[in-house]
């Protein structure tokens, strides 16, 4: 079985408050930069507003984030079929691996992980132990993977 890069006591909501301060973080230097270029010639304009673009673009990122860390603490778990936020194991036709099934932002953040909006991830949800699903990952292709087991959630954090 392949090693999850989850560490151990992690929770799903940690992960993404985790990469809420990251972006934070990158967003307060790149506004720094963006101050301290606030005057110039015409490219030193053009390149303020490349970096008022990638501000604006931080800031739909930590809005979406801050949402969804707040959905998180409202989501209900069901017990024996996958759920966002579940540790699942997974055979996809070369043995089993485990995945956190999970955001955009808890892949970014080096997890690995199933989102729930991927072909892979709208067949796993709600699939229970045991279960062969099969999802399209593009046009014309079918794949099928086995549930073979659901961790523990990665429970939010109170």
């Amino acid at each position: 079985m392949q090693g999850m890069t989850v560490p151990p006591g992690t929770d799903s909501s940690s992960l993404l408050v985790e990469r809420l301060e990251v972006l934070r973080t990158e967003r307060a230097a790149l506004l720094h930069e963006t101050l301290l270029e606030a005057s110039g010639d015409l490219a030193d304009r053009a390149a303020n507003v490349e970096a008022t673009i990638r501000l604006r673009l931080l800031d739909e990122r930590i809005a979406s984030l801050e949402l969804e860390i707040t959905e998180s603490q409202f989501r209900s778990h069901a017990d024996g079929v996958v759920s966002i936020g579940d540790a699942v194991t997974v055979d996809l036709g070369e043995g089993d691996e485990t995945y956190l099934v999970g955001s955009v932002e808890q892949a970014a953040a080096g997890v690995d992980t199933i989102t729930p909006l991927s072909p892979l991830g709208r067949a796993i949800l709600g699939a229970a132990v045991g279960a062969t699903v099969t999802y399209q990952p593009r046009p014309g292709v079918t794949g099928s993977v086995t549930i073979r087991s659901i961790g523990e959630p990665l429970a939010p954090s109170a």
